[in-house]
């Protein structure tokens, strides 16, 4: 190996420290560094360029059965390749799931300097789901979805729990305005909500961040009282596949400005010593998905209710909103609306019926909160299998006219092909 080569490379990105216990190193250690090095683009990474600011899927409509690709990390991978196997692949074809890893990027202090997570490795992590489109260049997928004739794609963040995958309303709607690129986006309805907004600036299509908006701006309405600037990105987009070939291209991935969030990271300090930090010490670099909206001629934008298609997965139990308990109402509140809009009724175990449409709405959107009514606090436990129904429809046949007393789960009868009620503590009337 050549070593003069490797700190000449550093020192060039002002990286030289990255080599400074180089000679403290086993020979496996120093191999291990040596190639994380070479791989690494530490002269593509300006400190002073920064912009202040997890796995990504996408089916591929139009094709019988979907193929099906996953973005992973190369923490993730072999995790998810295992479930899936252990699931059968939950019925596609093995050659119809696809799963691809996204790079990884260096982590920098706030001076700039590469982080050590150890004396023979740098501090890496994922790049972000902006990483989508130099993984899908050199994983081979882009090359992948020509060879199979794929024309369009629909893609999504995983954390979603009621994403409608490959939605034939959105994605025939994109097909029919003729779009390349488009985004299913939710209304925002408080100025200071978390979210991007879709937008236009400077003739370009973009989302800016919500960090990235003046509360002034934020804050302006409509005539009608909405917020002026309300279209609230959920990260579920459509893309052509002529439109990917064109923006994984490097020069356009490239110009795809790299994101910052400060994060507390472990690294070996000058002795050698090992240290986890107490308060974010450094920064780790993303490129987001919806950042190629800007190179699109024609683009389409699709609003959804929140409630029917939004619940993300963001925090762990005890928080106030984004959790998995938060995640599992709103699912069951959306399938609580389709059998009620399919004609069928819940009731209590003592008869009584369930006249709150809201109760699984109220603490799937706000949380569990304080003393609530008999119909709140009691939550309406139903799921329906997606291989009974996609979106509520053909339910009138199991469910019109009938009573369910929860928990009820409507799965497939393989028998017979047809829902079936598999789940409940009194039956059905």
């Amino acid at each position: 190996m050549d070593v003069s080569a490797l700190k000449q490379k550093c020192e060039a990105a002002g990286q030289g420290h990255i080599l400074q216990f180089w000679d403290q190193l086993n020979e496996t250690e120093q191999a291990s560094l040596a190639a994380e090095i070479e791989h690494t683009d530490l002269a593509g990474f300006v400190p002073l360029t920064f912009t202040e600011a997890s796995k990504h899927d996408f089916y591929t409509p139009g094709a019988v059965p979907s193929t099906r690709y996953i973005m992973t990390s190369e923490h993730t991978k072999q995790a998810t390749e295992n479930f899936f196997s252990k699931h059968e692949h939950f019925g596609l074809a093995g050659e119809n799931l696809v799963l691809f890893e996204q790079n990884l990027l260096p982590c920098f202090d706030f001076d700039g300097k590469v982080v050590l997570e150890t004396k023979s490795k740098m501090a890496l992590a994922p790049a972000g789901n902006g990483g989508l489109y130099k993984a899908l260049r050199d994983g081979g997928v882009l090359a992948d979805l020509i060879k199979r004739g794929i024309k369009s794609v629909h893609v999504y963040c995983v954390d979603n729990i009621l994403v409608k995958m490959a939605d034939p309303v959105f994605i025939g709607f994109c097909l029919s305005k003729g779009a390349e690129c488009g985004a299913k986006v939710v209304e925002k309805t408080m100025p200071k909500e978390a979210v991007g907004v879709v937008c236009k600036v400077s003739n370009r299509y973009q989302v800016v961040e919500y960090s990235e908006i003046t509360l002034r701006t934020a804050e302006k309405r409509a005539h009608d009282g909405r917020l002026l600037f309300n279209a609230g990105n959920i990260c579920n987009h459509f893309f052509t596949t002529d439109f990917l070939q064109k923006v994984c291209l490097k020069e356009n991935e490239s110009l795809l400005k790299h994101h910052v969030a400060k994060k507390k990271i472990p690294f070996v300090d000058s002795n050698g010593q090992q240290q986890k930090p107490a308060a974010p010490n450094g920064i780790k670099m993303e490129k987001f998905v919806f950042d190629v909206f800007q190179f699109a001629q024609n683009f389409g934008v699709w609003e959804v209710l929140r409630e029917d298609e939004f619940s993300p997965l963001k925090n762990a139990e005890g928080q106030p909103k984004d959790t998995p308990t938060i995640c599992r109402h709103a699912l069951m509140s959306l399938h609580h609306r389709y059998i009620l809009a399919s004609g069928g009724k819940f009731t209590h175990p003592d008869g009584t019926l369930y006249t709150d449409i809201q109760s699984n709405n109220n603490i799937a959107q706000n949380g569990s909160n304080g003393q609530q009514s008999h119909e709140e606090e009691e939550t309406i436990v139903c799921e329906i299998s997606p291989l009974v129904s996609y979106n509520g429809e053909g339910l009138e046949n199991v469910v019109k006219g009938k009573s369910f007393t929860p928990p009820t789960v409507i799965d497939l009868d393989q028998a017979t092909n047809s829902g079936v009620v598999r789940s409940q503590q009194n039956g059905s009337n």
